[in-house]
């Protein structure tokens, strides 16, 4: 059994506890229009082409995005990082791209994780049967959950699905007891108006039953724009600014009256 991912980073900070080391996975069935990791979004292998620059010249090489792993080679991997992960409390992570889109390993993967001892995250935007879902919960110690927007026909137009899905599984994972940690992307002009702030308030505060340990703010920026026209696919958010660290504080002291622990930043 195989799973294809596009990157493995190590001593990753931002994914969870501790020193963990992050998979991203390969194939995600959203087209969010601010996605950083475009690279995520096909479900097979790619070849692109590298521009580089060097001494006034252009170097163009072709580039394979994309290489199968066996849920051992995972184990391999963290074996090597096991005295940083031990000593910070840290794990291993799954993200993507959208991990549930390869549920086979991605369950394999969790178990063998489980079994050696290692504490185990998914990041998922949610968008997954609920079958799936439920085979990987009890393998899982903590959901990074991505919440785009609460309006259906906005999640629809941004992310090219609708959210009743990703909302129903929220609702399903917190039920089943599992620690959640929510991220919310801020996006000016699209899910950051008050009505939609306000919204989003009302809905953690109803939701959180004491497993949601955490939201993190996540400000839009403009990294791993370059990569759109290396893979042939539209930016739409050429005119976007990023939020401005003042209007970040003013979020994060806004979140924070739901009585949730709220971060800037993943």
């Amino acid at each position: 059994m195989k799973g294809l991912i596009f990157s493995i980073k190590r001593y990753s900070v931002h994914d969870g506890p501790g020193i963990r080391v992050t998979f991203f996975m390969k194939g995600c069935p959203l087209s969010c229009w601010w996605c950083h990791n475009p690279e995520g979004i096909s479900p097979s292998q790619e070849t692109v082409e590298k521009v580089q620059k060097a001494g006034g010249k252009e170097f163009r090489t072709l580039e394979n995005v994309g290489r199968y792993i066996t849920p051992a080679d995972v184990l391999a991997v963290l074996e090597k990082e096991k005295i940083f992960i031990a000593e910070s409390g840290g794990g291993v992570t799954f993200s993507g791209g959208e991990p549930l889109t390869q549920p086979e390993f991605l369950i394999e993967a969790l178990k063998r994780c489980k079994a050696g001892g290692y504490h185990t995250a998914v990041d998922t935007s949610g968008y997954s049967d609920t079958v799936t879902l439920g085979k990987i919960i009890p393998f899982t110690d903590l959901f990074l959950f991505d919440l785009k927007h609460l309006v259906s026909e906005q999640h629809l137009k941004y992310t090219g699905v609708s959210n009743e899905l990703p909302v129903g599984n929220l609702h399903f994972i917190i039920e089943s007891g599992k620690e959640v940690w929510l991220r919310i992307p801020v996006i000016p002009g699209i899910n950051d108006d008050h009505g939609h702030l306000e919204m989003l308030k009302d809905f953690i505060s109803g939701v959180g039953n004491g497993r949601l340990k955490k939201i993190n703010l996540l400000p839009y920026h403009r990294i791993g724009t370059s990569k759109y026209k290396r893979f042939g696919l539209p930016y739409r958010m050429q005119n976007t600014a990023s939020p401005t660290p003042a209007r970040m504080k003013e979020l994060k002291a806004y979140f924070e009256e739901t009585g949730i622990k709220v971060k800037i930043g993943g």
